[in-house]
């Protein structure tokens, strides 16, 4: 049995053996619906806190694995490594050079530092990072390592997160690597397209539970179609990529494998196609037809080259062999980055009076820019405001 070198054994007693404090980022209105993802996991936290902008909780190690791989509505995962007070450049160097970074960065990485201040006298960014970077270089050489390490692994660019608020630091490793919203699963993007996780949240408000029918009639890049999938097949939003703690000197590969492993007992096969994505431009349909090929729980999507302004009612039940109501899911054009606002008020007006004649009965969950046009959806409707780009877009839930 291989000797455990004295940095090892500070690992395993520092970070391995004990509990952290863990954020979780998420876009600003989707707090609660995290929450109840967070409580749904099984994590050794019970205890959750909530705030703008992210939720926090204590937990092991292997809770920051498992809520990276489960979480379909997060931005990033982050594990605080330290928090003081410092209103000079002096203190701060004295507290950082105190964080045992060579416990959380393997040797050789020099990290991307994100800082953000508020009401601090310590306002340039650049001065703090620069002194950030340097008590991480410092430190990494005076360290002890493993005697078989052979430089940094790359996985991710890893990233150390600086957040000042009248003079507390409060210091953060990112656990993710690229944002969440990243499943792993497409290559191709349409115009502005909507990420990842504001589609979750979509059809987690929606009421989508992969049982029933599920239309994604302006599919695009098929984003929807792809995250309902995932949800049908109960496939983890994770399971296809890699994440920055997997680069961390106290990661454990096999703890990461078992819960992996645990998360496919999980996956089913539905016995039915039961998501239709359908897209009129060639390119994109012909894309997402592509891309279904590579993945098993693509192929529960039924991909048509057609029209939503042609569809009737008994196309829609050939479709999906069933005249049961679904769930129709769309995010118009806004006439910002695409089009013009006349054109996009005219298709939304389409949109709600194609979704009166043939949806008579369906749930849906519609985006809207245009805060005007929202007076004029006439059906029953419940509501939140997201932010997607910098733009400000409603998102209706409910029943035609």
């Amino acid at each position: 049995m291989e000797k455990e070198s004295p940095l090892q054994k500070r690992i395993k007693r520092h970070i391995i053996g004990r509990t952290h404090s863990f954020f979780v980022a998420v876009t600003p209105g989707l707090e609660a619906l995290c929450l109840e993802e967070l409580r749904s996991l099984p994590l050794s936290a019970n205890a959750f806190s909530m705030a703008k902008g992210g939720i926090e909780f204590e937990g092991r190690l292997q809770d920051c694995y498992i809520a990276n791989l489960h979480l379909r509505i997060a931005n990033r995962v982050l594990m605080r490594i330290a928090g003081f007070k410092a209103s000079n450049f002096s203190r701060l160097e004295k507290k950082l050079g105190s964080i045992p970074w060579e416990l959380y960065i393997s040797r050789g990485v020099i990290p991307e530092i994100n800082t953000s201040t508020k009401h601090s006298r310590l306002y340039h960014k650049d001065a703090i990072d620069e002194r950030v970077r340097s008590s991480i270089v410092s430190r990494s050489v005076l360290a002890e390592f493993h005697e078989d390490d052979g430089g940094p692994r790359t996985l991710f660019p890893q990233q150390v997160f600086v957040r000042v608020v009248d003079d507390m630091f409060t210091i953060s490793l990112d656990s993710s690597g690229d944002l969440l919203y990243k499943r792993g699963l497409k290559e191709h993007n349409a115009i502005a397209p909507i990420r990842e996780t504001i589609a979750a949240a979509a059809l987690r408000m929606a009421g989508f539970n992969g049982n029933e029918p599920l239309l994604d009639p302006m599919s695009g890049s098929g984003t929807f179609s792809i995250e309902a999938a995932m949800i049908a097949t109960k496939t983890p939003p994770g399971y296809y990529r890699n994440f920055s703690f997997m680069d961390w000197p106290c990661f454990r590969p096999e703890r990461w494998k078992h819960i992996r492993r645990e998360s496919e007992i999980n996956i089913v096969e539905p016995a039915h196609q039961m998501i239709a994505a359908s897209e009129k431009d060639a390119a994109s349909y012909a894309a997402l037809e592509e891309r279904i090929k590579f993945f098993a729980p693509l192929r529960e999507i039924s991909v048509l080259k057609m029209d939503f302004f042609d569809m009737r009612r008994k196309d829609i039940m050939i479709i999906f062999n069933t005249d049961l109501p679904g769930l129709i899911i769309i995010n118009p054009p806004y006439g910002v980055r695409l089009g013009t606002k006349r054109k996009s008020r005219e298709i939304f007006r389409k949109i709600i009076e194609k979704l009166r004649i043939d949806f008579k009965g369906w749930k849906y969950a519609l985006f809207v820019h245009d805060g005007e046009l929202i007076r004029e959806v006439p059906f029953k409707k419940t509501s939140i405001i997201l932010d997607h780009g910098g733009l400000k877009l409603t998102l209706l839930t409910g029943t035609v």
